[in-house]
């Protein structure tokens, strides 16, 4: 995304969509069908598409809404509407990790020197922070961190829901022999 831009630039893709709420509510309701569940993805899938190439090309939200809270600190201006926005809670932090290594060695020939990566922590008491790396095309390593303090908080916990729900999108997706 950076290479669009003089001098870099980033912005946070928005995944939490109408479309990938309504996909994930189909999963967990046992009296939806696979082929509704499978719409809800393709639409949900597509949505994020469209999300991540708005952000790609400066159009996502979270640099503008930086931009106006620079601005409205520089004129010494309260907004309303950025005290609302910037006091919600972050409770899910997620990033991927480069994972340069991959280019030392060859993966499948050595998959025991895959490295997790390095991690973060959460931003906010009651949540979690989660790095992930893609390594190939077979792996998946996640770095998951969450405070002790916290009883809402349990990494581990949170490490199976997310192997479970890889489980049951590619349980979702795979394609029977000789199907399409």
């Amino acid at each position: 995304m950076t290479r669009l831009f003089r001098e870099g630039r980033t912005e946070t893709v928005r995944s939490c969509t109408t479309q990938s709420c309504d996909f994930v509510k189909a999963m967990e309701d046992p009296n939806q069908t696979k082929e509704n569940r499978l719409a809800l993805y393709r639409a949900a899938a597509e949505r994020h598409q469209l999300m991540y190439r708005l952000a790609m090309t400066g159009k996502g939200i979270d640099r503008h809404l930086f931009c106006l809270y620079l601005v409205s600190k520089y004129l010494g201006t309260e907004s309303p509407f950025l005290q609302q926005v910037l006091s919600e809670p972050w409770r899910l932090s997620t990033s991927q990790t480069p994972q340069q290594q991959l280019k030392l060695f060859d993966l499948e020939e050595f998959p025991e020197h895959i490295s997790a990566g390095g991690g973060f922590g959460p931003v906010a008491d009651d949540g979690y922070g989660v790095s992930y790396i893609f390594a190939g095309e077979n792996v998946i390593t996640l770095h998951i961190s969450s405070k002790f303090s916290s009883p809402e908080t349990n990494s581990h916990r949170f490490g199976q829901r997310i192997c479970q729900s890889m489980c049951d999108l590619a349980e979702l997706l795979l394609v029977p022999r000789g199907g399409r």
